[in-house]
């Protein structure tokens, strides 16, 4: 029987999954915030982004196997319409684009901030 297939290592990953697609869709979230009000734009938002890029990288980085969700066409769009729904959800308005503008390089490079 192989290891990988038991059950605990079965929930560490989907758990493992469950983090990187909550954390991607607050980063995308925050950035969607930080284009589409810029005059709210503060320190904490900063913060926030920088945190889930970083919360992103450890997970990737601690199981390197997920970079491959981050290229899969159907996991993009489940978690861009999670960050849009949250998007929405925080700033009331409704004029976010259908599909993510950015790539996965843009949003996790630290000098990216869409205007």
């Amino acid at each position: 029987m192989c290891l990988w297939h038991t059950p605990r290592f079965s929930a560490v990953g989907k758990s493992e999954r469950r983090e990187l697609r909550s954390r991607m869709a607050v980063l995308l979230a925050h950035l969607l915030k930080w284009q589409y009000q810029a005059c709210f734009r503060s320190k904490s938002w900063q913060r926030a982004i920088k945190e889930q890029r970083r919360g992103i990288a450890g997970c990737l980085k601690e199981t390197p196997s997920l970079k491959t969700d981050l290229t899969q066409p159907d996991w993009r769009e489940w978690v861009w319409s999670d960050a849009v729904s949250l998007a929405v959800k925080e700033t009331g308005l409704d004029c976010f684009p259908e599909s993510c503008p950015w790539d996965i390089e843009q949003v996790m490079d630290s000098e990216f901030w869409p205007e």
